[in-house]
């Protein structure tokens, strides 16, 4: 890494965590534009497999069966 990128991340590093945060979302946009609009398709995916769930093409699972499965794989 160049020493004048390893000076920007100094700086950045020292920043408060919202402007850190405005920081690596301009850097990811620049690098795949669609990455800025991470909320609205993640809003999109949840409204999809709502009306999936209403039109009875899936099932819901209750939470306690998702984190128990979880715990099991990882015994």
């Amino acid at each position: 890494m160049s020493e004048m990128a390893e000076r920007l991340i100094e700086q950045a590093l020292n920043l408060p965590a919202d402007e850190r945060a405005a920081v690596a979302d301009r850097l990811l946009t620049s690098l795949e534009p669609e990455l800025s609009n991470v909320d609205l398709l993640w809003d999109r995916e949840a409204e999809d497999r709502l009306d999936a769930y209403e039109r009875g093409e899936i099932k819901a699972i209750p939470a306690e069966e998702v984190f128990n499965s979880i715990q099991n794989r990882k015994r």
